[in-house]
């Protein structure tokens, strides 16, 4: 802001604007710069060339923005905990990922046969249930109707319904765990 006394002076309309001075590059940025060639050697040496390239592109994507609060001592050193951090995010997310092969189909036929089965079991533990109680489950876990609206349906009160529906789980526990 100027000093209150200080004139104020219309611009020249053919002076040049004045010049915007670059952003200075943040001090760990200017560091990768420097130390690039290295980073990327040493990180080709432990990964091969490919993971190298993409972790040093991701470690310049980390540090571009990044200004220290206080001037960093080794920055090699930085650099590279920041690289070993980015290339250890890296193996714990591909550990993760499941490869599969579109064209292999056996989690497909094994998921069908899986469901098939369970399906079997299901429908053999609810003819197993006496009717009063296979009723309400069926209304429950089939028709995902509400404990009200089953208690309408067939005519009896609500306590009944949760009475008869606890009965019919205990049921089903001893059906599958026998």
């Amino acid at each position: 802001m100027p000093p209150l006394n200080a004139q104020l002076v219309a611009p020249d309309d053919d002076a040049p604007p004045p010049s915007q001075p670059a952003a200075p590059q943040p001090p760990l940025a200017d560091e990768y710069l420097r130390h690039r060639a290295w980073l990327t050697a040493a990180l080709t040496r432990r990964y091969g060339s490919d993971a190298a390239d993409d972790i040093a592109q991701d470690t310049w994507l980390r540090v571009r923005g990044y200004v220290p609060p206080a001037p960093i001592r080794r920055p090699k050193s930085m650099l590279m905990r920041i690289a070993l951090n980015l290339a250890s995010n890296h193996r714990r997310k591909a550990a993760r990922e499941v490869i599969t092969d579109p064209a292999d189909w056996t989690f497909d036929r094994r998921g069908a046969e899986g469901d098939q089965d369970a399906a079997v079991i299901f429908e053999q533990m609810l003819l197993a249930l006496p009717p009063k109680l296979r009723d309400v489950f069926y209304l429950t876990h089939v028709e995902q109707k509400t404990y009200a609206e089953i208690a309408a349906l067939l005519g009896i009160s609500l306590g009944a319904v949760e009475k008869r529906m606890r009965q019919a789980v205990a049921k089903c526990a001893d059906f599958i765990g026998n």
